[in-house]
């Protein structure tokens, strides 16, 4: 079997194969780890949405298609409706009882594990956090790759768009981040008054202007 079949949990038109399936968990199990301590921080739900994440690869296995894009992109795709469906679960406000029951018991290594990668995740929730004022369009694109580091194709791949349309919405996006860091430091300039602390928007305005200017990379140099 060729690489990028042993990758996930069984190509197109086979039966799920249990060998084939820890192959692509071992290879991605610390990134899908990585992109939820990136979007949650409690350790327990970063392990319950990183499982939930291969559960759905099992049941999408099929659809995988290598031709059309990359390990790395489907699979960041599929975490990304799993986040979704988790901040919708939490709307609601009536899963509660349910989540804490149907959670696996961790032990403290594990606690200790995932609360590590929580720390070394603190800087991507908060470039996530102020990336929070733009379209949903736009912030998906530039989330995947100045904060989760895809490339712009593997980006357009993860959420199903045209690459040219996925350049489009990352370039809107970093004139729009450029914009408000202007409009910040413009704002810094003038007397203090016409911006008083604690004012609407003062504080993302600032999260904004720091994550544009030095916080947000892009992979392979793509932009």
């Amino acid at each position: 079997m060729a690489p990028d079949k042993l990758s996930r949990g069984g190509p197109p038109g086979e039966k799920y194969d249990p060998a084939a399936f820890e192959v692509f968990y071992r290879r991605h199990v610390d990134a899908v780890t990585r992109f939820m301590a990136r979007r949650v921080t409690d350790p327990h739900t970063v392990a319950d949405l990183t499982a939930e994440t291969f559960l759905s690869v099992i049941d999408s296995a099929r659809a995988y298609r290598p031709d059309l894009g990359t390990e790395v992109a489907w699979l960041f795709g599929i975490a990304r409706n799993v986040v979704a469906a988790e901040a919708r679960r939490s709307a609601r406000q009536t899963v509660l009882g349910g989540r804490i029951a149907g959670r696996r018991l961790l032990d403290g290594d594990d606690i200790g594990r995932l609360e590590e990668k929580l720390d070394a995740e603190q800087a991507g929730r908060g470039a996530l956090a102020a990336l929070e004022g733009l379209p949903a369009g736009e912030r998906a694109v530039i989330e995947l790759v100045a904060v989760d580091q895809l490339t712009v194709t593997e980006a357009a791949e993860a959420l199903g768009i045209r690459r040219v349309t996925a350049r489009v919405r990352l370039h809107r996006a970093r004139r729009a981040l450029r914009s408000a860091a202007t409009g910040t430091e413009a704002a810094a300039q003038g007397p203090a008054a016409s911006h008083p602390a604690g004012a609407p928007g003062t504080r993302r305005a600032s999260d904004v202007s720091a994550v544009d200017q030095s916080g947000l990379t892009y992979a392979g140099g793509e932009a």
